[in-house]
């Protein structure tokens, strides 16, 4: 049996309060803070409320439970991806701009990997920028669903290289392993691989941040060029 649909965007918006009070928007910036600093069990109605100093029927005159607000979080980072307008920049610049922008706001944001498949992207930001990346690729030459495909195909690689990385950073935070240690480990495991092991130990001298930034720039213009080279067979 099927169980009703709930987001908080299928419901119009309560006016602000007449009195005094709280605003959404800063309902939605305290929540964010929360989510940056604690993660998503670190965020209750309770402990928003003694951030914005109010009570929590101030924050229910706007939310009525945790998911809505969480909804309303996870938009305000889409409100932070790049898409340049395609018919300016270009298809290919739009993605690329996309893709980065998308990969920065998760490893800023590492609790909204966790939404990512189970809380629907509706709110006006996610739209905005799903529907900026569907006009660049109409631009490119997609017609009818493969310009969905398209997007999905883009998406899917920066969840894919991100969600990850995301799930690393934690652990080396919460670890904090020892270098010395993980290269001692990777090289008795590794030691019937010698060209992979070499490998190994030449890029762990390097700076893990650029060489998974240059990793991923690697994976996304694959990417682009497979969904180019689809346009011109």
């Amino acid at each position: 049996m099927s169980k009703p649909f709930k987001t908080v965007w299928a419901r119009d918006q309560r006016p602000a309060k007449a009195s005094p009070g709280l605003s959404r928007d800063q309902i939605v910036r305290a929540a964010l803070d929360l989510l940056d600093a604690e993660g998503i069990d670190g965020l209750s109605m309770r402990k928003l409320g003694a951030k914005l100093s109010a009570g929590a029927t101030s924050v229910y005159w706007y939310v009525a439970n945790k998911d809505e607000l969480l909804e309303l979080a996870y938009d305000e980072i889409w409100g932070e991806m790049t898409t340049p307008d395609p018919a300016l920049v270009g298809w290919r610049h739009c993605g690329s701009a996309f893709a980065h922008s998308m990969r920065q706001a998760m490893l800023a944001h590492p609790w909204a990997a966790s939404l990512i498949g189970r809380m629907p992207a509706l709110g006006p930001n996610a739209l905005g920028v799903t529907n900026r990346m569907r006009e660049g690729f109409m631009l490119a030459g997609f017609e009818g669903l493969e310009v969905d495909y398209a997007v999905g195909t883009l998406t899917a690689y920066v969840f894919g290289m991100t969600i990850p990385e995301v799930s690393y950073n934690a652990y080396l935070e919460e670890s904090q392993p020892d270098q010395e240690e993980v290269m001692a480990a990777i090289t008795k495991a590794a030691a019937a691989y010698p060209d992979m092991l070499d490998r190994i130990k030449a890029t762990h001298r390097l700076d893990p941040r650029a060489m998974r930034e240059m990793s991923f720039d690697f994976g996304l213009s694959s990417v682009l060029d497979g969904l180019e080279a689809r346009l011109v067979t």
